[in-house]
């Protein structure tokens, strides 16, 4: 039998939210305010969003991120949809090793990653002839992209009946056929929340980013950086308001899809059951 939990485990968990969120309120709060000081309010005003959309080395850095997170989002999703497949699909004695490998650069530290794959690019542009840049930081967002992929789509391809496969190929279907009107359906929500979350980790990294782009090419949090270096700008709260705001729509979807995933899997299941 579950109990309610009492005063004290509803007061720690609210403690636990105030000391996780009140600096994120106080930053949106002060993203309003009227001067730059970030201990006392002085009134409300919209300039700081104004200032921040006119600035155009911000602008830029939010697209190059975009772009980035966008093409290397959908290039990791594609690899590691067939990765994921293809280990899927192997025997037990080489699917055990290659997925505890494939798990390897979502354990290791962000800096021995991005050192690495800057000391990769840089040895092969010596001998290639080409620099850090648009390429080497698409890259790099690709390669640890294509991981957290794979960890999204293993578990629906576990749940995956193989023998739908085996009657849609019996029914006259070639294989390529019953991988997309089959497989694809069945796995298609980790698809998705493998591209949400290579799409996330792209724009929100900093450190990879920053060994691998060169000197000519700037993201987002690369940009905020830099900004904070000399002060705390109420452009930074601004930009920072907005991006918490993303976030969290962007949570809200996901939870509701998952939700109405499951009310599905759980009606199909009944009838299933009948």
């Amino acid at each position: 039998m579950n109990k309610k939990p009492g005063i004290l485990g509803r007061s720690y968990t609210a403690l636990i939210l105030l000391f996780l969120y009140a600096p994120i309120a106080i930053l949106i709060i002060f993203s309003f305010n009227s001067t730059r000081s970030r201990t006392v309010w002085t009134g409300f005003t919209l300039d700081w969003y104004r200032s921040l959309f006119a600035n155009s080395s911000i602008m830029d850095a939010l697209y190059t991120s975009l772009i980035v997170a966008l093409i290397s989002a959908v290039v990791a999703t594609i690899i590691g949809t067939f990765a994921a497949i293809g280990f899927h699909n192997m025997r037990s004695k080489w699917r055990t090793p290659l997925t505890h490998i494939n798990n390897i650069p979502m354990m290791n530290a962000d800096i021995a990653t991005a050192v690495s794959l800057s000391l990769l690019f840089i040895t092969l542009g010596s001998v290639l002839r080409f620099r850090l840049g648009f390429g080497t930081l698409l890259l790099a967002h690709i390669i640890f992209n294509i991981p957290y992929v794979v960890l999204s789509i293993t578990p629906k391809l576990r749940q995956l009946d193989n023998n739908l496969v085996d009657a849609a190929c019996d029914l006259g279907c070639t294989w390529m056929k019953a991988f997309w009107k089959v497989i694809v359906p069945e796995i298609r929500p980790g698809i998705v929340n493998g591209l949400i979350i290579a799409f996330t980790l792209s724009i929100d990294d900093f450190v990879i980013s920053y060994f691998t782009a060169g000197g000519n090419i700037m993201t987002l949090p690369m940009q905020i950086f830099s900004m904070t270096r000399r002060r705390v700008s109420p452009e930074i709260n601004a930009l920072s308001t907005i991006l918490f705001l993303s976030v969290l729509v962007l949570l809200i979807i996901i939870n509701i899809r998952g939700a109405r995933q499951e009310e599905k899997q759980k009606k199909r299941q009944a009838a299933l059951n009948k």
